[in-house]
């Protein structure tokens, strides 16, 4: 009985984070507790005024006390009203606070499980937690609230009869073991439920961002066809935990039907034997005393579906807070000058065995500019990803400026980094709010970076300039366009540091000259730049070179003495590769080799 009447007693175990919020709230929560009680006790007024109206209206034939008790019945009806209303108000307080305590927690803790590939990143987090606040307000809470009140009642009924409590007190425990009975019908399908379901929803958003691909291609109808399915699965577990639930609240109600009955023919045997305290009035009285003994479990019973799904959500943001578990406030730290130094790194994609990367060892000064290059699976991406401490190195270390950038906080360090991704990932908001990265936007530098990237013209045809929506992942721009905003909010406010992977890949040759040009310029303001890249347009501003195959390190150091060595390699596996061919073609290249377009 006392784990369905005490939910929010449940859920409170498992995490530091989540029960520190709830004891912020706990003053709050009390209170509503009280207002609670205080509206159940009222609730027996019209018990009272029934009671008072047969033994000193009917009896006396006097109208002012039929007045003077009418007033007061009134008066309590008034008092329950603002009670209730000032408990929802209270509860509301509590989700309220709630979601606002551990709603930028568990954003950051969702997004960092992304990022690492494990498991409660994405919408889930946050849903999880929006339902977790949702049932802090709920009719279930209110129920637990009312919970104590069931002693209450159950020594009134005794206090009538001992008869009539026991009956009442053997209900309540039927009572909650149809609670038990519901629990062990409905839990295990509405889990199930719940996760082909968000697995279903997650389908269809991927579907929904490769919607051109899918129609172009006349893919429509087979995916759409596995979306229906996976969706119909859900729709049968929700439905069989739906008539499992029903089944159950119906015997609830029954039960609740046949005590009142009960009670009543019980009081009035106990009546015609001289054993009902209080006389004939307590007929009625008694029923309504154990209906009201009852109605909590009644409602934790027709809820249940609601208890469920808060404790899975809870359930899930206590893995994910304890997966994520937060970031230890570090020293504050200069900002960098760029001094990027890469030491016996090893490293792959988090939550993976397979290694990408393997015994990376180079150094860069500030301004300085090197070219990564190699062939396609070198793991030129992932090298971006670590140094930028996105993905954490398995062995070695990376530093900016001597400091080991996985500990360096990314708040304080986001400001002095700049990343293009191979695939640029541009936000819903406008042309500013994307090249500022989402900050108070800077006049100068928001021009700056603008210019730099070669937007200026584009910027000044638009009409709404740059407070132009550009639509959820840049949906409004084109290819060319969402690579030089991204170049732009790479390079926005000077950062020491700037990553960047395949910029030119949308660029024309006038994008080209104009990359060429920006990185030239702000090298010389000391930004490191690491360039990956498949075309020869950046080497002529590169002061290095790495060449990386199959992840590893073949060759690093000034641009012309790698790609001299390069092709020598190349003429010499060319003339071995004939000598053995007999005067054939070469039809292999060498392990040390560049892009066959550099």
């Amino acid at each position: 009985m006392s784990s369905k009447a005490q939910p929010t007693a449940a859920l409170e175990a498992g995490s530091p984070e989540l029960r520190f919020a709830l004891g912020e709230l706990r003053r709050t929560l009390r209170r509503a507790l009280a207002f609670g009680l205080c509206s159940s006790l009222l609730a027996l007024m019209p018990s009272w005024y029934m009671l008072e109206v047969y033994d000193r209206v009917v009896n006396s034939r006097n109208g002012l006390t039929l007045l003077m008790l009418t007033l007061a019945v009134l008066l309590a009806y008034a008092l329950i009203q603002v009670q209730e209303w000032t408990r929802e108000a209270l509860l509301r307080h509590v989700a309220r606070g709630f979601d606002q305590r551990l709603g930028g927690r568990v954003f950051e803790a969702a997004l960092r499980a992304i990022r690492l590939r494990t498991p409660g990143g994405g919408q889930q987090a946050a849903q999880d937690l929006h339902t977790v606040s949702e049932f802090l307000r709920s009719p279930v809470v209110t129920a637990a609230f009312e919970a104590p009140m069931v002693v209450v009642f159950v020594l009134l009924v005794s206090a009538i009869s001992p008869w009539l409590g026991c009956v009442t007190v053997a209900a309540a425990v039927l009572q909650g073991l149809i609670g038990w009975c519901n629990e062990r019908a409905t839990g295990p399908a509405l889990r199930e439920a719940n996760r082909k379901g968000h697995a279903a929803h997650q389908y269809a958003d991927r579907l929904l961002q490769n919607a051109q691909v899918v129609q172009s291609m006349g893919m429509l109808d087979n995916v759409h066809q596995r979306w229906r399915q996976r969706h119909q699965d859900a729709l049968a577990d929700q439905a069989r935990a739906s008539l499992a639930a029903g089944n159950w609240q119906a015997v609830s109600r029954l039960l609740q039907n046949v005590l009142s009955s009960a009670l009543l023919g019980l009081s009035c045997w106990l009546l015609l034997h001289d054993q009902l305290n209080g006389g004939g009035g307590m007929l009625v009285v008694s029923g309504i005393f154990g209906a009201r003994a009852l109605a909590p479990f009644n409602q934790l019973v027709s809820q249940w579906p609601t208890v469920v799904n808060a404790r899975d959500a809870w359930r899930r943001v206590v893995d994910l807070l304890a997966g994520q578990p937060p970031l230890a406030p570090g020293m504050p730290l200069p900002p960098p000058q760029g001094r990027l130094t890469v030491e016996r790194v090893a490293a792959g994609a988090p939550g993976s065995s397979v290694t990408l990367l393997r015994e990376l060892h180079f150094a860069l000064a500030p301004g300085e500019v090197v070219a990564v290059i190699g062939p396609s699976g070198a793991g030129k991406t992932c090298l971006a990803r670590t140094l930028l401490g996105l993905w954490p190195a398995s062995s070695g270390k990376v530093r900016l400026d001597g400091v080991d950038i996985g500990t360096w906080q990314k708040a304080e360090l986001g400001p002095h980094l700049g990343y293009l991704p191979q695939g640029v990932e541009l936000l819903d908001g406008t042309l500013a709010d994307n090249v500022a990265r989402f900050g108070t936007p800077d006049p100068a530098r928001l021009q700056a970076a603008i210019e730099a990237a070669g937007l200026h013209e584009f910027v000044q045809s638009l009409p709404d300039g740059l407070e132009t929506c550009i639509g959820p992942g840049g949906a409004r721009l084109s290819g060319g366009q969402r690579q030089r905003v991204g170049l732009a909010r790479a390079i926005y406010g000077q950062p020491a540091l700037v990553v960047l992977d395949e910029p030119n890949a949308s660029l024309d040759e006038a994008g080209d000259v104009a990359l060429a040009q920006l990185i030239e310029t702000r090298k010389q303001a000391g930004t490191t730049f690491v360039v990956i890249t498949h075309r020869t347009s950046v080497l002529s501003v590169a002061d290095k070179v790495l060449l990386l195959v199959d992840g590893q390190q073949q060759a690093f150091g000034p641009r012309d003495e790698v790609l001299a060595a390069i092709q020598r390699a190349n003429q010499q596996a060319q003339a071995a590769s004939a000598a053995r061919s007999g005067g054939m073609p070469p039809v292999s290249s060498p392990a040390l080799r560049a892009p066959a377009n550099v």
